[in-house]
């Protein structure tokens, strides 16, 4: 077991999903603030920067201009959506290294005011892309590179729509709790079947939402959050992993997962069948699926007829999901959603979770990221966090 004496002490998700009159670096400026007041620390005490490739300008340097803190300690690791669980366990580690004291991490993004999907992005591909010259030409996007994956699978091992239509469900139910959720409309397999085909066998509503926003958590050392009111959440193991194109050597029925979520349940010295709560990147119903088999939560292959009939529906069934909505309908800033996915599980933790979805006593959370794409070139953070006794 690794035991990482840094944890959680500050979180805040930004309410708005539609943000026009505002520019990113403010929305990260204002996430800032919003852990900090959460945490109950001064703005001066942060000493520890981490952020990723949404930050705009020069990046760490814009952002803390803007902010007018200078950190002794700046992380700008990129994973595209996994970042930020990557961010939690450098800022861990830096804090029990004693290369800072108070670490923050901010996302914000706005995909959704500048009218730009993820499947725009991919196909602006950068011309120093090693990939570049052997994918664009084709006209590659997001949901086709997800719905390979979910057409794979259904051919290995006879998933269904209907199976991936239950987690959309599931995230439905938590959103219509959730005022600040981009869908707060509850849907049946029915609905998400009827919806329109985006890339087969991929519909609309099992497509994430795209939102302007973002989020921020502070981490630090238990004895500086002992005069806070909040419980202080920890990190008991966390794993990261990345998977490729393999020199083509490509079984698209897997993902990075395999090797992120057994590293985190070694360190944290727990198995999945004791997490209480599931925080898990979904930007699209496929995303979800593989990684619950991925995760050990069920077998290679019994994704589908694990997550039917509720498993995933707080109250309901035994694996509680991205309560907030998740990706899929409340927030999915940047197009990036790992960070909500960490704020939702500390929520949890702490019992400030709505009431129709909180947890009863959670003590123990799963949180995983993905950051790429699942059809080409991917990383995974895996996260299991603890309230303190």
């Amino acid at each position: 077991m690794t035991s990482y004496r840094a944890g959680i002490i500050g979180a805040y998700e930004h309410p708005t999903r539609n943000a026009p009159d505002k520019s990113i670096v403010q929305l990260h400026a204002e996430c800032a603030l919003g852990a900090v007041a959460d945490a109950g620390i001064d703005f001066s005490d942060i000493d520890g920067y981490f952020c990723a490739g949404d930050a705009p300008g020069l990046g760490a340097l814009s952002v803390l201009d803007y902010m007018n803190i200078s950190p002794r300690y700046i992380d700008a690791t990129d994973f595209g959506g996994a970042s930020y669980l990557s961010h939690a366990l450098r800022a861990a580690r830096a804090i029990d290294a004693g290369y800072c004291n108070v670490a923050l991490i901010t996302l914000a993004g706005k995909p959704r005011s500048a009218n730009r999907s993820s499947s725009a992005a991919a196909l602006a591909v950068p011309a120093d892309r090693p990939e570049r010259d052997f994918e664009v030409p084709y006209g590659p996007t997001t949901p086709a590179s997800y719905a390979l994956c979910a057409a794979r699978h259904m051919f290995e091992y006879g998933t269904t729509s209907a199976q991936l239509a239950w987690i959309k469900v599931a995230a439905s139910r938590h959103a219509s709790h959730n005022p600040y959720a981009l869908l707060r409309n509850v849907v049946t397999v029915d609905d998400v079947l009827a919806s329109p085909m985006v890339a087969s066998p991929l519909r609309r509503l099992d497509c994430c939402v795209v939102t302007d926003g973002g989020g921020a958590i502070i981490l630090a050392r238990p004895d500086a959050a002992r005069s806070l009111k909040k419980p202080f959440v920890k990190i008991l193991g966390a794993g990261e992993a990345v998977k490729h194109q393999a020199g083509g050597d490509i079984d698209l029925t897997y993902t990075a997962a395999r090797w992120s979520g057994p590293q985190a349940f070694r360190e944290a010295g727990v198995a999945p069948s004791q997490i209480q709560y599931a925080s898990i990147y979904d930007s699209f119903t496929i995303t979800v699926l593989i990684a619950l088999e991925d995760l050990g939560f069920c077998k290679k292959g019994q994704g589908g007829g694990f997550v039917e009939n509720g498993t995933l529906i707080a109250g309901v069934g035994a694996l509680p999901f991205n309560t907030d909505g998740g990706g899929l309908c409340n927030n999915h800033p940047a197009n990036r959603g790992g960070m909500t996915k960490i704020i939702e599980a500390v929520r949890q933790l702490r019992g400030e979770a709505h009431a129709a979805v909180q947890v009863p006593d959670c003590r123990l959370a799963l949180v995983h990221g993905t950051g790429g794409a699942l059809g080409t070139r991917h990383a995974c953070a895996t996260l299991v966090l603890a309230r303190e006794s």
